[in-house]
């Protein structure tokens, strides 16, 4: 039995770096990414990002390498899948007692994790969640349908400002776009501190500010880089970068996850 686990982690991984080679690599900048390609255009004149898409790595785990895991407790068909990190450098600049907290958080990663108790994932851990998504374009904002929880996302494009004064933090952030060239910038404020990047506890404050880039780099593929800044948790500003696939299948469209439909239904098979 452990034979055969190990075989089929090891055809795992090999499918994983088989991906990478054919992607973008890490940190690759949008411009060098898209070089040679011009996205077609919407209606309104933007740059078309329409489309069910879906990022095929394993950030959600941990954005950071890391080797597959067995999690305590649990059949070994739940691990964790090993895989190569996102974030650029393979470092995140955590303040000492922010590292401390990170490896706290990592011990119970199993049930302090906020995805455990069905909280949105947060800006920007739903865009490399196991689920597809799907971007929308209007004259003044782009929408984001997540198949994670049937989150909505509206990205203003119109110019308008933050909001101001908010009364409590956001799961999903305040996002505000803006078009530079063929790149949508998405400048994201006013968090809720619960979330976390990953699996495997990375995290921050409600003084979390994201920069994320969207821009297609062929016709069904396209680079999502994130720029993360927390001066309450980390040192510095660092980076992410990933590859998204646009999918292919015949009819493909958003189905669901319910996640509290599925606790409720557990919680109901365990008092029987």
């Amino acid at each position: 039995m452990r034979k055969r686990v190990a075989v089929e982690l090891v055809g795992f991984g090999m499918l994983l770096m088989a991906v990478a080679v054919s992607a973008p690599a890490a940190g690759q900048s949008a411009a060098a990414a898209s070089r040679g390609y011009t996205p077609p255009r919407t209606q309104h004149g933007q740059p078309d990002l329409q489309g069910i898409w879906q990022v095929m790595n394993t950030a959600a785990w941990d954005i950071q390498d890391h080797p597959a895991q067995l999690l305590f407790g649990l059949p070994p068909r739940f691990g964790v899948p090993a895989g190569q990190g996102v974030v650029e450098g393979n470092e995140i600049p955590y303040q000492p007692w922010a590292l401390a907290k990170k490896k706290e958080n990592y011990e119970n990663r199993l049930t302090a994790d906020p995805e455990a108790k069905c909280y949105m994932p947060g800006v920007p851990r739903i865009t490399y969640m196991p689920y597809p998504f799907q971007i929308l374009e209007f004259s003044d904002r782009v929408v984001i349908l997540y198949e994670d929880l049937h989150v909505t996302r509206q990205i203003y494009t119109d110019g308008s400002p933050h909001l101001k004064n908010v009364l409590f933090d956001l799961w999903m952030g305040d996002s505000r776009g803006r078009w530079e060239g063929d790149t949508l910038v998405v400048d994201v404020t006013s968090f809720e501190p619960q979330t976390w990047f990953d699996r495997a506890g990375n995290f921050h404050s409600e003084a979390l500010h994201v920069v994320e880039r969207y821009t297609r780099t062929g016709p069904d593929h396209m680079l999502y880089e994130v720029t993360i800044e927390d001066p309450k948790v980390f040192t510095r500003p660092w980076k992410m970068s990933m590859p998204i696939y646009r999918r292919q299948e015949t009819n493909v469209q958003l189905l669901e996850y319910e996640c509290y439909a599925y606790a409720w239904e557990a919680a109901d098979r365990g008092k029987k």
